[in-house]
């Protein structure tokens, strides 16, 4: 017998990666095949047969460890937050989609012809054809065909003898073809227990229905457009004749009812909040630098600091007004009121007041127009609510944001003391004894007038008037006139309410009391041209500063009458004065810091001193105006944050950040307990003060040489 050979067949069911583990007659692959060598880790377990041999049982469930446990969603029946029981266990590791196709169809057919199975199939399908024949040819041989079909079974039984050793090779050959893209793979199966599903239902009540029917006619129509006319003719009428209060209660009724009715009012709160969430991700950036960037290279340089812009705030119909004056909210840290008006005499028109919160820069939260430009505005400090205002046209006005009006609730006449010049600036003081609400304003024809706010009406008071007793004007008989001065700006004491500043357009500042209402208490020449602003110092009693057209800012100090009379002419002259080359229209003292000040001017540049750094130059001289000729007018210190806010002449207002040069604090020592405010308002005394003698002693050191 012959030796017997190796089957192919059986050979390929190894895999083709086995050629390793096959031991050849050869030593060619004795001589690159590495002895394996197993390395045994030092502190691997010495384990005995008995532990080798125990067995382990591990208990595999059908669970998906990464699956969530604590899933809430919101029950709309229970109105909260419940867990949810069942949760989806089902990991997918592989996904293949396929898609199925006729054998009959063409691309089936371009498929098969392209993996070779198309061959295959016809021999198939030619045995089978053959083996029907055989029949067909058997069934003829008995009728009278026997030798032809003899013959014919002789020849196939010839080839079929000649080629039995061929199928198996054709055939083997045939399943020798693999499919692309085909692998071996096991099929394993289990059941798992799956969670069963509750079905829960409710039957709510169908919300109520009514019918309702009616005929339109020509005259129903006519009806309904006249009471709808009649409706808008009452709300017209804004005056109430006197003597007809009830028709006057049923109009308020009659309005009240449309507001509440009115969708937009009911949706107003909502919108709001929609529009400032819009506003802080449209302006996400500057939120985030206004809350946390700070500017590193602070830490490199010791005299120096910068103004980092932050929003801008512009509004359509003040495009073509300037700010002419900007206060911030006593209560609210991010509210903050504008007034616009028009410095130029030739060019007078209406006039805004308007108020803008940090958390919505691009639209107010309110504005008021006015027939006549505002020149001015204070906040009160109480009730946040009201709102003091002076106009070009010399009346005084107070709006409240309460009170859906589109004017003030009060206003000054020609009748009850209206200044003849426009009002420069009005500031509201404590209530008095009757605790009704009062201010003060000060205009250019030389009246600081005192209006108090009674139930129904402002009533007035001259405080004082601002005489030239140098200068005097002849009349027509040659009668000596006595000449006001101009009144520009005033500020009031922060401890001593009754003591207050004036400047003038002569360029004097005046200190003046409201228990005298004939002359000053002293009079200081203090610039050159008229004085645009004056203000207190808010920790140490006697500072003051002043600003002027005559490009120079200076530092005052309120001498008592013995020391007057004793400093002589030096007394007269400044603690300090800085010239910044231009026309400064405003200048603030910081709400943080005794020696630190700000000033603008009309170069639409800003200047930030710290007297307790540099005495003599600004530690930041920033260009803050985007366009050129473009002047700024206005300047105010956040009370609460490290930022202040500058308005120009074209209406825009732009917020700046404070870089931590520019606010440097005392640093606290590590566990201390919090300084109390009087124990910080005594230190920042005593800061000044330390400047400041400084500069006493160097006159008495002049003269002593």
């Amino acid at each position: 017998m012959a030796a017997p050979t190796s089957d192919p067949r059986k050979r390929s069911k190894r895999g083709d990666g086995d050629d390793l583990t096959e031991v050849g007659d050869g030593t060619e692959q004795d001589d690159w095949m590495q002895a394996k060598t197993l390395v045994k880790p030092d502190d691997q377990l010495e384990l005995n047969e008995t532990e080798l041999k125990e067995e382990f049982t591990r208990i595999l469930t059908a669970n998906n460890p990464h699956a969530p446990q604590n899933i809430v969603r919101y029950s709309f029946k229970e109105r909260q937050y419940k867990q949810t029981s069942s949760v989806d266990q089902l990991a997918v590791h592989f996904a293949l989609d396929g898609n199925l196709l006729h054998k009959d169809s063409d691309e089936a057919r371009r498929q098969l012809s392209r993996m070779g199975l198309s061959e295959q199939k016809e021999e198939e399908k030619e045995e089978e054809k053959e083996e029907v024949a055989e029949a067909e040819g058997g069934a003829a041989a008995e009728e009278g065909g026997e030798e032809g079909g003899a013959e014919g079974e002789g020849k196939e039984e010839g080839g079929e003898e000649g080629a039995s050793p061929a199928p198996p090779v054709a055939k083997g050959g045939s399943k020798e073809k693999k499919l692309t893209n085909q692998f071996n793979f096991s099929d394993r199966a289990s059941q798992t227990y799956n969670n069963p599903f509750r079905d829960r239902g409710t039957v709510t009540e169908p919300p109520p229905r009514a019918s309702f029917a009616s005929n339109v006619t020509q005259w129903e129509i006519f009806d309904a457009y006249q009471e709808d006319f009649e409706k808008q003719e009452k709300s017209k009428e804004k005056k109430v004749l006197p003597g007809r209060k009830e028709e006057g209660k049923t109009k308020k009724k009659f309005t009240m009812t449309e507001t509440s009715n009115d969708d937009i009012s009911r949706i107003e709160s909502a919108t709001k909040i929609v529009e400032r969430m819009v506003n802080q991700n449209t302006y996400d950036d500057i939120a985030q630098d206004f809350k946390y960037w700070e500017d590193v290279s602070d830490e490199y340089r010791d005299q120096e600091g910068t103004l980092l812009p932050l929003w801008r705030f512009s509004f359509e119909k003040a495009k073509k007004l300037a700010i002419t004056s900007v206060c911030w909210s006593p209560g609210y840290k991010d509210l903050f009121a504008v007034s616009c008006g028009s410095y130029d005499f030739m060019k007078q028109g209406n006039g805004l007041i308007i108020f803008w919160t940090l958390k919505n820069p691009s639209f107010p939260e309110c504005f008021f127009e006015a027939d006549s430009g505002v020149m001015c505005l204070d906040i009160h400090p109480q009730h946040q609510h009201y709102i003091a205002a002076g106009f070009y046209d010399g009346s005084v006005a107070v709006f409240s944001t309460v009170e859906r009006r589109d004017g003030p609730i009060h206003r000054c006449t020609a009748k009850n003391g209206k200044h003849t010049d426009p009002v420069w600036q009005v500031r509201w003081q404590k209530d008095d004894a009757d605790n009704n609400m009062n201010f003060y304003s000060i205009s250019s024809d030389g009246r600081i007038c005192l209006w108090t706010i009674l139930k129904n009406e402002m009533v007035y008071q001259d405080v004082i008037r601002l005489c030239l007793p140098d200068v005097s004007a002849e009349g027509p008989d040659g009668i000596k006139v006595p000449t006001t001065g101009c009144g520009t700006a005033f500020d009031f004491h922060k401890q001593k309410d009754y003591l207050f500043l004036v400047g003038t357009e002569e360029g004097k500042v005046h200190i003046c009391s409201k228990a005298y209402t004939s002359h000053f208490i002293d009079s200081i020449d203090a610039h050159n041209m008229a004085v645009y602003k004056v203000c207190w110092n808010h920790y140490h009693p006697k500072i003051f500063i002043t600003c002027s057209a005559d490009w120079t800012v200076k530092i005052w100090e309120m001498k008592d009458k013995m020391d007057k009379n004793e400093g002589g002419d030096d007394s007269r002259k400044p603690l300090f004065s800085f010239d910044l080359n231009n026309s400064v229209g405003d200048v603030a003292w910081s709400p943080y810091s005794s020696t630190v000040f700000a000033a603008v001017t009309s170069d639409g540049k800003a200047f930030v001193y710290d007297l307790n750094v540099n005495k003599y130059e600004p530690l930041c001289e920033q260009m803050v105006a985007q366009k050129k000729k473009t002047k700024l007018t206005h300047i105010d210190f956040n009370p609460t944050f490290p930022m202040v806010i500058v308005g120009d002449d074209r209406g825009n207002v732009i917020s700046l950040k404070l870089s931590p040069n520019l606010r440097k604090m005392k640093a606290e020592k590590k566990g201390a307990p919090p300084v109390d405010e009087a124990t910080k308002i005594q230190r920042e005394v005593e800061k000044l003060e330390k400047i400041l003698s400084m500069v006493r002693e160097q006159p008495t050191e002049a003269t002593a040489n």
